[in-house]
């Protein structure tokens, strides 16, 4: 069995598995309530730290690292795969996935930033955020509105260029919302147009994390569903090739493939 390290994650075999923990008596009967406490605490001090500017990828890996045991800690089964594709990835890349919930935002800098130097594209809402704004502006993310399609485009190509030339890798969740189902009518491509542009290789990432559920009142805060398990999956690195519709396409199959053994969701093929 092959063991290794990133970051503060152990992987054998190329996968990661939560440890055997006993969430404790609190946890089991409130574990959304013992997950808030501790996910506050994580983000408040963070934020302390990035309003004064001593918060580098480091410490934002900490912070990742922090909210994994947490949701661990309350009895959230998280799993990770196919890391040894994004280790196969040749320089800088764009990690393209599907969003479900708060979760993958809070978690991936963990999983990615150890073995890619990264930074994600978010709604340009998330750096105003009370608090959790100031940890967003201290990575230097790039900031889409989600509704003005042309300023999108403008601001990722030339934000996009801009960073991955520097050797910083995108962490892109081309949908205008995370919902726990797929519809490929609402994944749009512009992280495909970008690799193209930037001759970059995509590392595609099928992910379930609706144990994070979205809030109906304050959507970051949901119910934390422990008997559902976290899974992250990274394919095989793709080059774009002419338009990129192929690769984009390439994509979505790989997230519904996914979705469907994990979840058994059937979703019509983009190429329908």
């Amino acid at each position: 069995m092959e063991t290794k390290t990133f970051g503060h994650l152990t992987y054998q075999d190329n996968m990661y598995h939560t440890p055997a923990i006993s969430p404790s008596l609190f946890a089991k009967a409130s574990p959304s309530l013992t997950f808030y406490i501790k996910m506050m605490a994580i983000v408040y001090k963070a934020s302390v730290k990035a309003k004064h500017g001593k918060y580098p990828k480091t410490e934002w890996v900490l912070s990742s690292m922090e909210i994994i045991r947490a949701l661990e800690s309350v009895g959230i089964q998280i799993e990770v795969r196919g890391v040894e594709h994004l280790q196969a990835a040749d320089g800088v890349c764009l990690v393209i996935g599907n969003h479900m919930s708060v979760l993958e935002t809070m978690v991936l800098p963990a999983i990615v930033q150890p073995i890619k130097n990264c930074t994600f594209v978010v709604k340009e809402g998330l750096l105003t955020y009370p608090v959790f704004g100031h940890v967003m502006r201290s990575i230097d993310p790039i900031a889409v509105t989600r509704t003005n399609v042309r300023q999108d485009f403008k601001v990722m190509m030339e934000g996009g260029l801009e960073r991955l030339q520097a050797g910083i890798s995108l962490i892109v969740f081309p949908q205008t919302t995370r919902t726990a189902t797929f519809d490929p009518a609402e994944f749009n491509s512009i992280g495909v147009k970008l690799a193209k542009r930037a001759n970059v290789p995509i590392v595609p990432v099928a992910l379930v994390t609706d144990a994070w559920q979205n809030g109906k009142k304050l959507k970051d805060f949901g119910k934390i569903d422990v008997s559902k398990k976290v899974v992250f999956f990274f394919g095989k690195p793709i080059r774009v090739a002419g338009r990129g519709d192929e690769e984009h396409e390439q994509i979505v199959d790989f997230i519904q493939q996914f979705l469907l053994r994990e979840r058994g969701q059937e979703i019509v093929s983009a190429r329908s």
